[in-house]
């Protein structure tokens, strides 16, 4: 598969700050980084990106996450592994991500409002949407699975 542009290079650098910089307040939000990596992982199968899966899979792995629960996720409800609120936050990702075949039904947010204040699922449901228009970034621009390292693997660069 050959990628169809450098999507870093062809959307507008203000642009791609803004998704990073929703990247940052995510991280900074004090939710898990290992409920946001299962986040990421679910929506990104969901959609069928297979870059942001490699990417995903890759950073869940050296945030000291399991084999087992990264290959158990399509099935997350039959597996007996995952937290009532990863649960929740999986169920909300599964909803937000198809929002429009139910739109969200009012069962789903009271069974999540259950494991998240407010402010947790606002930044839930943000961690959702970036992850969304990066699967759709990635998608529309054919980014190629496989080239991802996690920052711990990547070379080092020399400052000039």
């Amino acid at each position: 598969m050959e990628p169809r542009i450098d999507y870093q290079q062809a959307i507008p650098k203000d642009g791609i700050h803004a998704l990073y910089a929703l990247e940052r307040a995510i991280r900074t939000s004090g939710l898990e980084m290992s409920l946001i990596e299962l986040v990421k992982m679910r929506a990104s199968q969901i959609n069928g990106c297979a870059y942001c899966l490699d990417m995903h899979s890759k950073d869940a792995r050296a945030e000291g996450e399991t084999e087992q629960r990264l290959y158990g996720l399509s099935a997350w409800r039959e597996a007996p592994y995952y937290s009532e609120r990863e649960r929740a936050a999986l169920e909300w990702t599964e909803a937000v991500t198809l929002v429009a075949r139910d739109q969200v039904p009012d069962e789903i947010y009271e069974r999540v409002r259950k494991q998240f204040n407010e402010t947790e699922l606002g930044n839930l449901t943000l961690a959702v949407v970036a992850i969304n228009g990066w699967n759709r970034i990635a998608i529309a621009f054919r980014a190629v699975p496989g080239t991802y390292q996690t920052p711990a693997t990547r070379p080092a660069t020399s400052a000039t």
